[in-house]
């Protein structure tokens, strides 16, 4: 049976698109390269079960944070605020997602 965690590892070649572009942002997709290190855990169901709690805490994250965000985009006129909040929401969802399933394992 696979993981099938592992196949967000692909996204970390997106970090290559950083040496073709101008764009240094790309560079935060090679820490997608870790999922691969999935691929040697047996999915069985506390896995699944630890998956299922990580997903959950990054996605309450990510909606408080978004709220709170559209929040103080509306009070400040800064022209790129949402293009900013985005992109930190994705970055945060996805490190709340790491770290909450590192802990989950132990």
């Amino acid at each position: 049976m696979k993981n099938k965690l592992q196949y967000l590892g692909f996204l970390g070649f997106l970090g290559l698109l950083g040496f073709f572009t101008d764009n240094t942002g790309f560079f935060g997709f090679f820490g997608f390269l870790g999922f691969f290190a999935f691929k040697k855990i047996i999915p069985d169901e506390r896995f699944k079960e630890n998956v299922g709690n990580a997903a959950k805490n990054a996605f309450i994250v990510s909606i408080v944070f978004f709220a709170l965000a559209s929040t103080f985009a509306s009070l400040v006129p800064i022209t790129d605020i949402y293009v900013m909040a985005f992109a930190l929401n994705f970055g945060i969802q996805i490190l709340v997602f790491t770290f909450s399933l590192q802990y989950y394992e132990r």
